[in-house]
């Protein structure tokens, strides 16, 4: 056993330091991960090979740890600290790195499935299938293969056409269908909410310099401000932010769909929305089950099933959130290692608590949450509780990376002017 140890030490080469990303140790770290990733894809669209899948996930596993844990993105420059999100988190969930870095949106897009969350629970996902899994969606005239079904399951979050997605929600269709307007729409797409990041990322620094310019970090709350003003200046701020990580997420989304439709020549329809205008929903179960990104929705549910099991529905749904407030604590720690949990777990413990109480007032009352009485509930407690979220990702100094795309926009200094003389005014109440 301890020859074992020793031999599996030495092939995992974990240093005590992180490690620089240069070409030579993106050979040593992140190849042998993103490898092994789609291996196991392919033993898992391939019948009786469940036994041989249990048995690798364990390395599939340390390897994804390693490369997650020890490679250093930012080569040591504290505001880039951002970029290593996009090794522990895909482009898709790593927003507030994409918010703060559209200029490496190129580099991003190109290993946008690869992050080691990704390939550490998709592949646990995989080993617990036994029966292989099955794609029933293929672009017109494609000819069925094992390497293409593989493929396709290693970049496909949601799981859309394929048998292990049931009861995913996909948006309403409204974009052009044709491959070259859909493609043509989403350049347009791209280009608009690359202008909005900027925009909104230097209305957001220019609030508070002091404590989203560095990336030591600091409170969006100010208590020198009376309590309403102070409330106020917190919520402004947590809507900035939201409609950011909207654009980033939309930005990162089109960026995949542009080479993979005009390149690759894939059909629109593998491209379905990725949101339902999120700012409409009128429940909050609405708002994150249906109107809000679905990229980790079965990972969450696979983590959320002991709870379930133990505590049955109500336990399933505080499951599903509380993994959700796990995952975001472990991206913040990789910026800031004194991130604390419990401001995760809270925020996400009081969505779980509203989507129970939705369904309990539809029992009780045979109604559903919904009306403009529903979206007022709905804008309230997501924001009230969104503040909570989002003040921990300023503790951890997620706003003080560069943005490239802010510095280049024209009306920069007008927003910049703009929210300073804003909280100027609300320091005089």
């Amino acid at each position: 056993m301890s020859f074992a140890a020793m031999s599996l030490s030495d092939i995992l080469q974990i240093p005590p330091t992180r490690a620089p990303a240069d070409p030579t140790n993106f050979a040593s770290y992140i190849v042998p991960p993103v490898l092994s990733y789609f291996a196991v894809a392919i033993l898992a669209v391939t019948p009786e090979t469940h036994s041989l899948r249990v048995a690798l996930w364990p390395l599939v596993a340390l390897l994804a740890l390693r490369a997650g844990a020890f490679v250093d993105l930012s080569l040591d420059v504290p505001r880039r600290k951002g970029l290593n999100l996009n090794l522990v988190v895909s482009e898709d969930f790593a927003v507030p790195s994409i918010f703060c870095n559209i200029g490496s949106l190129s580099s991003i897009s190109t290993v946008h499935q690869a992050s080691m969350f990704i390939i550490t629970t998709r592949t646990l996902q995989w080993t617990l299938q036994k029966e292989p899994l099955k794609r029933h969606i293929r672009p017109a005239g494609a000819t069925p293969s094992i390497v293409m079904d593989a493929l396709d399951l290693t970049v496909n979050l949601r799981g859309y056409g394929w048998d292990w997605s049931k009861g995913l929600y996909v948006p309403r269709e409204t974009r052009p269908s044709t491959h070259t307007k859909f493609v043509a729409y989403a350049i347009f797409s791209a280009g608009l909410h690359a202008f909005l990041c900027g925009v909104l990322h230097s209305a957001l620094q220019s609030f508070s310099p002091d404590a989203f310019g560095p990336t030591i970090g600091g409170t969006i709350f100010d208590e020198t401000l009376p309590f309403f003003a102070n409330y106020l200046r917190a919520s402004i701020i947590s809507t900035l932010v939201a409609f950011g990580l909207y654009c980033a997420m939309q930005l990162g989304y089109d960026l995949c769909i542009i080479p993979a439709v005009l390149i690759l020549r894939q059909d629109p329809a593998q491209w379905p929305p990725a949101f339902e205008r999120p700012w409409l929903a009128t429940s909050v179960g609405d708002f994150w089950g249906r109107r809000w990104h679905q990229f980790y929705r079965q990972t969450f549910i696979l983590g959320s099933y002991p709870f379930s099991f133990v505590f049955g529905r109500v336990g399933g749904i505080f499951g599903a959130f509380f993994i959700s407030a796990v995952f975001h604590y472990i991206v913040l720690i990789r910026i800031n290692g004194k991130t604390e949990l419990w401001r995760m777990v809270v925020a996400f413990g009081m969505m779980a608590l509203a989507v129970i109480g939705e369904r309990a007032f539809r029992q009780w009352t045979g109604r559903k949450v919904g009306g403009f009485g529903g979206w007022v509930w709905t804008m309230g407690w997501v924001n009230l509780w969104g503040t909570l979220m989002v003040d921990a990702w300023a503790r951890a100094g997620m706003f003080g990376c560069p943005n490239l795309a802010g510095s280049a926009v024209l009306v920069g200094a007008m927003v910049e002017r703009t929210m300073m003389r804003f909280d100027t005014w609300l320091h005089t109440f």
